[in-house]
């Protein structure tokens, strides 16, 4: 069964950065795809960034130069620097295994805010 749990969620100022993560069990993590999510209030969930097995990665044009997703096989983790924040960031980030239906995290919030 597959288990994703996220950290480094808070509160940050525009401008500010900060780096979220996913630690993934019950997968073959070095094949598999991996992705962050984010979802504010009344919305669906938004693709944010992906990275492939092999290290592609895809961004939604509006993080493109801020964000940044890598990943660590050896510790099973996939990770989210996110850089110059803006209010409109503000969401709760959800790691996710696009090869795996609902196979999401328990989120994490994210607020930019002065």
């Amino acid at each position: 069964q597959v288990q994703l749990v996220e950290s480094g969620g808070g509160l940050v100022q525009p401008g500010g950065s900060l780096r979220l993560s996913c630690a993934a069990s019950g997968i073959i993590f070095s094949i598999s795809t991996m992705a962050w999510y984010r979802q504010v209030p009344g919305n669906q969930r938004e693709l944010v960034a992906s990275i492939s097995s092999g290290g592609n990665t895809v961004y939604v044009d509006d993080v493109k130069g801020r964000f940044t997703i890598s990943r660590d096989n050896a510790k099973r983790a996939v990770s989210l620097q996110m850089n110059t924040l803006k209010p409109e960031d503000t969401a709760v980030y959800y790691c996710y295994v696009p090869s795996i239906r609902n196979s999401w995290g328990q989120g994490t919030q994210v607020t930019v805010s002065s």
